[in-house]
């Protein structure tokens, strides 16, 4: 049995998630970029996922399983947005969010930006700090297979299609051209498909007892964000001004969900 209850530890893990926010907010001042923060979020769900390894008392072949996973994908996540993003320009999002703040945007991102992403950060990781607990059962269940087996594969697509876009922006005569071949003729953005996956399927491995379905807030609200929020409605906004082959490509594939293209109608 645990010496920490559920809360107890969640707690442990939010403060040092503000934490590490903080100190990476702080090197987003040194650097006068905020576009960091996508680069440290990944790194922030393994902070949690060992933290709860070490506090929850359920350090059992489930726990560490779940833990080396967050690991996996903590830090393909972040190697991936590092190479993409270092040595380029602050994020267009966060150049804005500059441009409407002024001076004040270095206190304003401290909010807005990094405690906020903290505290979602927090949220979703609910779902992982529950597998670690105590009083979660160590063994390997069929919902764990089946949640491995949902893990598994979002990885694979979230990995195959970030490689197959870094591949294809890195060809200059692709420049200004849709990206509508692999993974992304099946979807306009199997990453974000992926990343889902992923989550839904953490969500199985701690759906081990009936007082846990409401572990459901923390796939659901990754999944929202990538819908809704920060993934497919915010990429896609202006796209087709951007790229007009975009707007031939929106009609003819899938947001999220793979499936094969639709044929033209004469």
């Amino acid at each position: 049995m645990t010496s920490l209850s559920f809360i107890q530890m969640s707690l442990w893990n939010l403060a040092a998630v503000m934490a590490f926010m903080l100190m990476v907010w702080l090197l987003s001042l040194a650097k006068r970029d905020a576009g960091i923060a996508d680069i440290f979020w990944g790194l922030g769900f393994i902070l949690v996922a060992w933290i709860s390894f070490f506090l929850g008392g359920g350090q059992g072949i489930k726990s560490f399983l779940v833990a080396t996973l967050t690991t996996l994908w903590g830090v393909r996540l972040s190697m991936h947005l590092f190479a993409r993003n270092w040595g380029q320009p602050e994020d267009r999002r966060y150049q804005n969010m500059r441009a409407s703040h002024g001076e004040r945007f270095w206190l304003v991102s401290l909010f807005t930006v990094f405690l906020l992403q903290g505290v979602i950060l927090w949220t979703v990781s609910l779902v992982l700090q529950a597998v670690m607990h105590g009083e979660a059962p160590a063994q390997i269940t069929w919902l764990d297979t089946l949640g491995l087996l949902f893990w598994t594969t979002g990885f694979l697509f979230e990995t195959v299609a970030d490689r197959q876009l870094a591949r294809f922006k890195s060809r200059p005569s692709n420049r200004g051209k849709v990206m509508d071949r692999g993974l992304w003729a099946y979807s306009r953005h199997p990453n974000y498909f992926g990343e889902a996956l992923i989550w839904w399927g953490f969500y199985l491995m701690a759906f081990h007892q009936e007082n846990n379905a409401w572990l459901i807030v923390s796939p659901l609200l990754m999944t929202l964000l990538l819908l809704k929020v920060s993934g497919v409605t915010l990429l896609e906004r202006n796209m087709e001004e951007r790229r007009p082959q975009y707007a031939a490509y929106k009609k003819q594939t899938s947001a999220f969900f793979p499936w094969f293209p639709r044929k033209e109608t004469p």
